[in-house]
């Protein structure tokens, strides 16, 4: 078998640096070149994945066409290079050991005994070059999470040394992610972290070939001197990477630095085709000066942490930035929405021209959610439910147009008398947790000259799914004749996937995610219009607002 080319991310010094987008930034630049690129995760936790994490521990669950619940940097990875991403994409030490020790009860080792060395790196070798087999791709770029030096992420690091004595040097290379910390009080930037940070590197067999140093000030010359020397990199191997106003600035900041074309030339590829970047030049001219700005409240219950929603985030960035607009986004915790009238005189001061309910799990927060959606509906602002907000919605509706009193899901409440919302039908003798929700991608089929149909264009779509419970059908003629429509079915299992409210400007709840297929080359089509309809709702109060100071002035 052909092998690709291998290029392998680590960090050092602290978490959280950005490996992912430096990872996500050297494929779009290679991807601009003519490279076929992907990117995958490995993980050093003991989770299987992260399906089954709390939100606040680990940020998003990102889920892929194939239903796999991953890590959120692969969220990353696909808006970036706008190409889907797999189960073979993200792999952590839970799965390594799962999948040895499997074989080791299947009788697969003929009774030898199991150690790190050589069965679980070789586990690991095997999942670095799982996405060699599709030979679909001329370079696999590989992030090893975690910091180089925890206890963790030792097999990874060994199995990274062991590849590329498999391969040769010239087939694999390292790119090492440093800090580079500006001490204030001396007045001076500081290389010892990323010289301890190498130097452990290198006490696991590999010497990088290539250092992005995180910084935020300019590195001077004497400083990446320093670092090649003390590093054992060479001098034009040594790349800044300096805070920027944001993600999308970071691919033109590392072309600017020619980390693609380091990469090429230690890769033995050719580098005479300069990367084409006109239509991400383009994206980011418009994200950097909007012609509007619109305030978006974003209700959820892990509001405290961003990243907990990172996909809906960047969602929001492409949608402006399609209808040339900035999007505020006021991140409102459902907690502090529980009593109505709180929540309505809140709501009023916001002054919101849009109001999404964000997906989640359990009761915590749910009636905040409940009555911002009601606020929405009654003041007619831009709604856009998603997954258990598009059932906040439904529930809603039950208890104040229906009069369906004390109507919930039967997550939040098992003896409810009306559960508008119950658990699916092939969940219900289901224990286990992890893995076993509905995942990936289902077909949804819109009704004609429905908003949903209106914003795709067309009438058969393809969405990602992660959930359990789901519209109870037994209830749906009762909704349709008080005017809130399910607009979007699965063909197979009627599975109500869209519901809208009828004579309201934009109210649209989707059971699945459409926050996941959101890219910078295709801005998912529900937010534009959702962006759209909250710009419109905006430029009538401001309209509304004018005529009555003229009227007061008169």
């Amino acid at each position: 078998m052909a092998y690709a080319k291998h290029i392998f991310v680590t960090g050092g010094v602290t978490s959280s640096l950005g490996k992912g987008i430096v990872a996500s930034s050297l494929a779009k630049l290679l991807q601009a070149r003519g490279f076929s690129v992907t990117i995958q995760k490995f993980d050093p936790y003991i989770n299987i994945d992260p399906g089954t994490l709390n939100p606040y521990e680990h940020g998003e669950c990102y889920v892929t066409d194939d239903g796999a619940e991953t890590d959120l940097d692969l969220g990353h990875y696909e808006r970036f290079l706008n190409i889907p991403t797999s189960q073979a994409n993200n792999v952590t030490t839970g799965r390594v050991y799962y999948n040895v020790i499997t074989k080791e009860r299947n009788g697969d080792y003929l009774g030898k005994t199991i150690q790190v060395i050589p069965h679980i790196t070789d586990e690991i070798k095997r999942n670095f070059l799982l996405l060699d087999r599709s030979q679909k791709y001329d370079i696999v770029i590989t992030e090893i999470g975690g910091c180089v030096g925890d206890i963790e992420s030792l097999p990874f690091i060994e199995a990274v040394r062991q590849l590329r004595w498999d391969l040769g040097a010239n087939n694999v290379i390292v790119i090492h992610l440093t800090l580079v910390p500006y001490l204030k009080s001396a007045g001076e930037l500081k290389t010892k972290p990323t010289q301890h940070s190498v130097k452990q590197l290198s006490e696991a067999g590999i010497q990088p070939d290539i250092l992005v140093c995180r910084s935020e000030q300019e590195l001077p010359k004497e400083i990446r001197k320093k670092m090649a020397l003390f590093c054992n990199v060479s001098y034009d191997c040594v790349i800044e990477a300096r805070d920027s106003e944001t993600i999308y600035e970071v691919p033109l900041l590392m072309q600017k630095e020619q980390l693609d074309q380091r990469a090429l030339q230690k890769l033995n590829l050719p580098t005479y085709n300069d990367p084409d970047m006109t239509v991400w030049k383009k994206f980011l001219k418009k994200l950097k000066a909007p012609r509007r700005t619109v305030k978006i409240g974003l209700i959820g219950k892990y509001v405290e942490l961003h990243d907990a929603y990172k996909s809906i985030a960047e969602s929001f960035i492409h949608a402006g930035v399609m209808n040339e607009a900035k999007v505020q986004l006021e991140w409102i915790q459902s907690e502090t929405l529980e009593n109505p009238d709180e929540c309505a005189e809140k709501m009023s001061q916001l002054k919101l021209s849009g109001i999404l309910v964000a997906p989640g799990f359990g009761s915590r927060g749910i009636e905040g959610k409940i009555n911002a959606i009601r606020y929405a509906r009654e003041n007619k602002i831009p709604f856009f439910g998603i997954c258990l907000g598009m059932q906040c919605a439904v529930i809603e509706f039950a208890r104040h147009v229906l009069g369906l009193k004390n109507a919930n899901s039967s997550e939040m409440d098992k003896e409810t008398e009306h559960p508008v919302i119950d658990l699916m039908e092939d969940q219900k003798n289901i224990q286990r947790l992890g893995g076993t929700m509905r995942l990936g991608a289902y077909p949804c089929t819109l009704k004609a000259e429905s908003k949903a149909a209106e914003s795709y264009n067309k009438t058969e779509i393809k969405e990602r799914h992660r959930h359990r419970y789901e519209f109870n059908n037994q209830y749906l003629e009762q909704f349709e004749a008080a005017g809130m429509l399910a607009t979007g079915l699965n063909p197979d299992t009627q599975l109500v996937e869209i519901i809208e409210l009828k004579g309201h400007p934009w109210f649209v709840g989707t059971q699945f995610h459409p926050e996941l297929k959101s890219t910078v080359d295709n801005p998912h089509p529900l937010f534009v219009h959702f962006v759209k309809a909250a710009l419109q709702f905006d430029q009538k109060n401001k309209e509304k607002e004018k005529e009555t100071t003229l009227k007061t002035e008169m």
